[in-house]
């Protein structure tokens, strides 16, 4: 399960596997390019292997289109909700944007 990367993880991902193989909550916030998705890998993949559903949200359109490019090269049924488009609306792994979350539970 574990992905390997041609880089060494920085410490606050160390910290957030780390809490993730313990089963705890994390949340995850740093600048740009920092590898937050490095992390979200890690989460979607320990999800799936205890076939589990994975909502995974960014704030803006244009990020839940690169995300659910980057997502599909790696995982195997991911969907895709934006204002604009649905693809796989039932798949195991499914990005939206926070509006449409938002607005799917209120």
């Amino acid at each position: 399960m574990p992905k390997t990367y041609p880089f060494t993880l920085d410490p606050f991902q160390q910290q957030a596997i780390l809490c993730i193989d313990n089963g705890q909550s994390v949340l995850v916030s740093a600048h740009t390019s920092a590898g937050k998705t490095v992390v979200a890998e890690y989460a979607v993949a320990r999800s799936l292997k205890r076939r589990q559903r994975v909502i995974y949200t960014t704030p803006i359109k244009a990020l839940s289109n690169q995300k659910f490019r980057e997502f599909t090269a790696e995982f195997k049924d991911v969907g895709l909700m934006t204002g604009d488009i649905t693809i796989n609306p039932e798949a195991t792994v499914l990005i939206m944007t926070t509006e449409i979350l938002r607005s799917m539970l209120y």
